[in-house]
């Protein structure tokens, strides 16, 4: 996080793809998992269904803590939802 109290806060949001080499990185004001996975679609839908049409799976890897973790039922709806979109 990056914090510049006249600017405000910024937090980078990423999505790296292994596969091309290339990254997508978006900046928000918290780290809600909210706005994860709007990064995750966002990338979908601009890099990620051109390069991977008919994807059988997706590897997603994020950190463990706070509104990531395993435990916030938030974090796995989302995630549901988004897999669920991409037909993976």
């Amino acid at each position: 996080m990056i914090l510049i109290k006249e600017l405000g806060r910024a937090v980078p949001y990423g999505v790296y793809d292994l596969a091309a080499n290339c990254g997508w990185v978006s900046v928000g004001v918290d780290h809600d998992t909210a706005a994860f996975a709007v990064t995750l679609r966002r990338w979908w839908h601009t890099m990620g269904k051109a390069r991977y049409p008919k994807p059988r799976r997706l590897m997603i890897t994020a950190d463990g803590g706070g509104s990531n973790g395993a435990r916030v039922r938030l974090w796995k709806i989302e995630l549901q939802k988004f897999v669920d979109e991409i037909a993976v």
